[in-house]
């Protein structure tokens, strides 16, 4: 079965700093696209950030800047680094992994994120 297991969520004050990580396994890792996206409460999920089996990058344009997406295929793990946060990126992220073969989404549970202003 595939599995995708987040970590690294938690509460941190504005300006502050947090890493997700994800860590999947059942899945031919290397050649998968994947992400983040995250929902608020009331809100419809959003693309935080994406990258590619060839390490191409893609950010919703409120993260540009503050987030960095990257990807470690020896250890099947995927991060997202968030810096400067903000009290609106306050929601529940969740790791994402596309596979082309067959095409279908995976997703993570969740992490909450939380940031105090």
């Amino acid at each position: 079965q595939v599995r995708l297991v987040e970590s690294g969520g938690g509460l941190v004050q504005a300006g502050g700093s947090l890493r997700l990580s994800c860590a999947a396994s059942g899945i031919i890792f290397r050649r998968c696209t994947m992400g983040w996206y995250r929902q608020a409460p009331g809100e419809q999920r959003e693309l935080v950030a994406l990258v590619t089996s060839g390490g191409v990058t893609n950010y919703a344009d409120s993260v540009k800047g503050r987030f960095t997406i990257s990807r470690d295929n020896a250890k099947n793990t995927q991060y997202l680094q968030m810096n400067s946060l903000k009290p609106e990126d306050t929601a529940v992220y969740y790791c994402n992994v596309k596979d082309p073969w067959p095409k279908v989404d995976y997703w993570g549970r969740g992490t909450q994120v939380t940031v105090s202003s």
